[in-house]
């Protein structure tokens, strides 16, 4: 695992523009065209309602406040949602061509004017956090690993059972985790909502405090 992954940030945007920031953000750029393209505009914005200052070190003491956003540059009026994911490291690949796998926890809804800019706060925290020893045996030598688990996440002030788990980095010294934000729009040919190419999140390290 390369730690430079946590600290880039890359704001999901169209016309090959990425704004990057040191941070723990991630995201992935697609369908990046040199023409007048429709598309939406998705990215996170930190507690301050800049682009940084986002959540690294979290624990379950504290809760967090970042902002989520959309710009509507497709012509029209647009119905969008989005979902909301989250598991360790290993559970997310940025291929943006489809969705995360994993269950969605939460959601947020919004119709957005063609041009026009739409953003939502969001809080979160961790709770039910515990450290588990174990034991395995590789070619014939036995190691001790720790792993550190989740079994709670709260947003927006509802809480949502979860079953993360993940295993002591000892590269890059850290438990860490994933907190995605998955972009779709309705589409009228289909009549429902289709995966719209945009994922951004937050890369978390998880420590339990002594």
């Amino acid at each position: 695992m390369n730690l430079g992954r946590y600290r880039a940030t890359f704001l999901v945007i169209a016309l090959g523009l990425a704004l990057i920031v040191v941070s723990p953000l991630f995201a992935s750029v697609v369908n990046v065209e040199t023409s007048s393209e429709e598309l939406s505009e998705f990215w996170l914005l930190g507690p301050e309602h800049t682009a940084d200052g986002y959540p690294f070190n979290v624990s379950d003491a504290e809760t967090y406040n970042i902002f989520v956003c959309i710009k509507n540059l497709m012509g029209s009026s647009e119905h969008y949602r989005i979902y909301v994911k989250f598991g360790n490291s290993t559970q997310f690949h940025f291929d943006t061509s489809k969705p995360s796998s994993l269950h969605t926890l939460s959601e947020f809804q919004a119709i957005v004017d063609d041009e026009g800019l739409w953003e939502s706060p969001v809080n979160f925290g961790f709770q039910n956090l515990a450290i588990e020893d174990n034991v395995a045996t590789v070619d014939n030598v036995t190691k001790t690993f720790s792993s550190l688990s989740v079994g709670e996440i709260t947003i927006n002030g509802i809480s949502f059972p979860v079953d993360a788990s993940t295993s002591w980095d000892s590269e890059d010294n850290g438990f860490y985790f994933r907190l995605s934000f998955e972009l779709w729009r309705y589409n009228a040919t289909l009549d429902d909502y289709s995966f719209d190419n945009r994922i951004v999140g937050l890369v978390l390290n998880m420590t339990i405090p002594q």
